[in-house]
């Protein structure tokens, strides 16, 4: 019984192994200069203009949310496209009524003006 567990114990030294080690080796190889540039806040290639702690408006936040949200919902739809063929028109209605509370959702985020940028 104990042998079955040898190669999850291998598993899990390897990867603590490989992290100690990337860790280690990373810290031989970093530069020990910090100099004004390196310590610069970077903002995609462009010269900070502003303080990092200003405020945004939240309808950033509104649609990176609706996003999350909607992306996730989606990824359920994969799994029950393997197994459609099991699942026959049972699957078929139950995926309809998913699809239908999603458009509902969306629509609703759409009326309340959460997806407009300005």
């Amino acid at each position: 019984m104990p042998s079955a567990y040898i190669p999850i114990a291998m598993f899990i030294a390897v990867a603590t192994g490989f992290a100690v080690f990337t860790l280690l080796f990373t810290s031989l190889i970093h530069p020990s200069k910090y100099n004004k540039v390196k310590l610069e806040p970077y903002e995609c290639g462009i010269e900070a203009t502003s303080d990092a702690r200003d405020r945004y408006s939240v309808r950033y936040y509104l649609v990176a949310m609706l996003f999350v949200i909607f992306d996730v919902e989606t990824v359920f739809m994969f799994p029950w496209a393997v197994i459609f063929d099991e699942l026959l028109l049972f699957g078929l209605i139950e995926m309809l009524v998913f699809i239908f509370i999603l458009v509902v959702g969306y629509y609703y985020a759409w009326q309340k003006g959460a997806l407009e940028w300005v």
